[in-house]
């Protein structure tokens, strides 16, 4: 392939937004140099990237692989995710007034025992809030609906989405919010525990 059809394929690309994210879907990546010419990472596996790209669908010239759409689309998920707000061990620590030690031992015994979705960011241990009350203690509302989803081996991640996005189940709210309805309490439970099921086949 040509460094025209390299810069092109880069552009195309960066057109859908999926630049970003073809290293975590291991494939070649590329970076622009001075002159904003695309310098791909490994120039011999261009033309078997631009095949693969344009291997799917029913027009192959303009489609491109569901799982990259897929890595792109939970990328997003997760940048929206981590501007909500979450605390580290010394902030939960501050809220809590308790010890940072105090606090990350609280904070593994209860995500050991599948009461506390924590995610782990650039080395960094994140609790996101929602499943916290004021005082930064475990939601005893929110406890119940974690323990299945964790327990069943779920992606803390993906836990920490499903309870947090509205859901056409609890009619446009968050299963973390609904849970709250007494109305709604038992569907929410009943939800969470199916889920978990089909994360366990």
């Amino acid at each position: 392939m040509s460094a025209a059809d390299g810069d092109r394929l880069a552009s195309w690309l960066e057109g859908l937004g999926l630049a970003d994210h073809l290293a975590e879907a291991g494939l070649p990546t590329f970076s622009r140099d001075d002159e904003g010419r695309a310098v791909w990472t490994e120039p011999d596996r261009i033309d078997e990237l631009d095949r693969l790209l344009r291997s799917e669908g029913s027009e192959p010239e303009h489609a491109v692989p569901v799982g990259l759409l897929l890595i792109a689309r939970q990328a997003r998920l997760r940048a929206a995710l981590l501007e909500t707000p979450w605390f580290t061990y010394e902030t939960l620590a501050e809220l809590r007034g308790a010890s940072v030690d105090a606090t990350r031992y609280a904070v593994h015994k209860a995500e050991q025992t599948h009461r506390l979705v924590v995610v782990p960011v650039e080395g960094r241990a994140l609790v996101p809030a929602f499943q916290l009350t004021a005082e930064g203690e475990i939601r005893p509302d929110v406890a119940p609906l974690l323990e299945p989803l964790l327990a069943a081996g779920m992606d803390p991640w993906r836990a920490w989405a499903w309870l947090t996005q509205p859901a056409a189940l609890t009619l446009g709210r968050a299963p973390e919010e609904a849970v709250t309805d007494p109305e709604m309490t038992e569907l929410v439970l009943h939800a969470a525990v199916r889920l978990a099921e089909r994360q366990r086949r």
